[in-house]
């Protein structure tokens, strides 16, 4: 078999196509973490999110968004609350030729030491599962050091965009976990083209 391009999709021993994809955080990555954000109409995107999204879905890759959800065992938000954000989301991408494919969250606080919670990777095995997926030649983009570490577990290409003012913060964060993303980008556009570049 010849070689596959970047995003592209191969059959598998069993004859099933599988499928690249790139995995992304949502607060602090997609739109500003506004802690435990519970009314969908407060939801913005970064600039350049749904150039990057598209530019991404252009060469195959699946966009799949995996994000921790205290704020729900909290009692911050309803389950409710976080799909009409994600609504809301895909309905600000829509707009302009972008959306995440699918969505998965946890809804448990820390304490529960649940293995959805990332860096736990329960979630992506679940997505690799339902889709399709193969984790090589897959990354993942995040703005902490969790999204990172999730990423090393799996095999996935890693992609640091530290959030806007929180730069400092997160690098001493990496240090202390002695973590090391593969590419450590300014945004989110420029994340999708180092991804790309790497193939």
């Amino acid at each position: 078999m010849g070689p596959v391009p970047p995003g592209g999709s191969e059959s598998s021993s069993a004859g099933r196509p599988v499928r690249r994809a790139v995995f992304v955080d949502r607060d602090g990555t997609l739109n500003p973490d506004l802690k435990y954000l519970a009314d969908a109409q407060r939801l913005d995107l970064y600039k350049g999110v749904a150039e990057g999204l598209r530019l991404l879905q252009s060469h195959g890759y699946l966009i799949v968004c995996v994000t921790n959800q205290s704020g729900v065992e909290r009692g911050l938000y309803t389950p409710s609350d976080v799909d009409r954000i994600h609504e809301r989301l895909n309905a600000i991408l829509r707009a302009s030729g972008a959306h995440v494919d699918r969505f998965y969250y946890c809804p448990h606080v820390p304490e529960s030491n649940c293995e959805c919670r990332k860096p736990g990777t329960l979630l992506f095995r679940k997505a690799r599962d339902e889709l399709g997926l193969q984790f090589p030649g897959s990354a993942i983009v995040g703005d902490r050091v969790l999204d990172i570490e999730a990423g090393e577990r799996l095999g996935l290409l890693t992609v640091l965009v530290p959030s806007r003012g929180h730069e400092s913060e997160v690098r001493e964060e990496m240090s202390s976990h002695r973590a090391v993303a593969d590419i450590t980008a300014p945004s989110f556009l420029a994340a999708a083209v180092r991804i790309l570049t790497r193939g």
